[in-house]
């Protein structure tokens, strides 16, 4: 028998009162998995459930029916061995950047001193880019982009067994964009932490994941699909695109977030056995001109982000 993953999602379902005496099931049956120290990003169209499921696991919402386990332990409600970065930063803004890293550390290291907080915290600030004087500066002293580095550095430096990230680069510019996703693979890199990413951008996607889990539209929405994203590590924007399976990774997302997920939408599971999504591996760089098990044909349309 196979080992259960780390972190397991069980039958997950989520209804909520429709305010006309009725409920509405946003997602149903939502099952699956993601090993230890695995970068797994989830895509879907607004509406299909991703941020209650991110809200789940990180305690912050209690689902309809269904589990979550960790170690094979089931976890409910918030806690340390789960951290979060938000879109919007939720940086604490009466304390300086450093101050925001070392109150997480302190709770989660409560036997340590001052000293070895503050240099921990210095450490992980410094991996995402920030150091000297600026450690020093409030919330509002900062660009966006420097703040989102704070709120990463935070949610690594506590090293939490589980990292959840809520689309944390939209509101970033591209050029900033870019350079976080990086700093975020190499810190990620250094680390052991299990990383779930909701994002709408496929291509950041592509260059972080190591599986994307695509889900169909609402309402009775499933996670139908596991991507295996067969490009090696350690990846960079500029040569990912060079890779044989680039393009044919890309394609498949953009049909089935263009058609499929429409198509997809509202079947309901009737089955146990079809809970798990579908694993999907395309690998065009081996023998084999196109090895996948999905189908994926069709045209592609010019398509860089899902958006809302």
């Amino acid at each position: 028998m196979a080992s259960k993953p780390f972190l397991s999602i069980e039958g997950l379902t989520q209804r909520f009162p429709d305010g006309q005496g009725d409920t509405l099931t946003v997602f149903e049956d939502a099952s699956f998995g993601i090993e230890k120290g695995e970068f797994v990003c989830i895509i879907g169209h607004s509406g299909c459930g991703k941020s209650t499921i991110m809200n789940i696991l990180a305690g912050l919402a209690e689902p309809t029916s269904g589990v979550i386990k960790m170690d094979g332990f089931e976890v409910s409600g918030p806690s340390l061995d789960r951290g979060v970065v938000f879109q919007n930063y939720s940086l604490l803004p009466w304390l300086s950047a450093l101050k925001n890293v070392t109150f997480g550390v302190k709770a989660r290291h409560p036997d340590w001193n001052k000293k070895k907080v503050e240099q921990h915290a210095r450490e992980f600030l410094a991996k995402v880019g920030l150091d000297g004087d600026v450690v020093h500066r409030k919330p509002s002293q900062l660009s966006g982009g420097m703040r989102q580095r704070v709120s990463i550095a935070r949610a690594f430096a506590n090293q939490s067994e589980l990292l959840l990230l809520d689309e944390p680069f939209g509101a970033l510019d591209a050029l900033t964009r870019g350079t976080i996703q990086d700093e975020l693979l190499k810190v990620w890199g250094d680390s052991e932490q299990t990383v779930f990413m909701i994002t709408h951008d496929i291509d950041e996607a592509i260059l972080l994941a190591d599986r994307i889990l695509l889900m169909t539209n609402g309402p009775f929405a499933r996670v139908a699909e596991s991507v295996e994203i067969t490009i090696p590590r350690p990846r960079s924007r500029t040569e990912i695109v060079e890779h044989a399976n680039y393009y044919a990774i890309r394609n498949h997302l953009v049909q089935f977030l263009g058609h499929r997920s429409k198509e997809l939408a509202g079947q309901q599971v009737v089955e146990a056995d079809d809970r798990s999504p579908q694993t999907v591996r395309i690998d065009k760089s081996g023998e084999l001109p196109d090895a996948r098990s999905a189908d994926t044909s069709g045209g592609a349309p010019h398509l860089l982000a899902v958006n809302d």
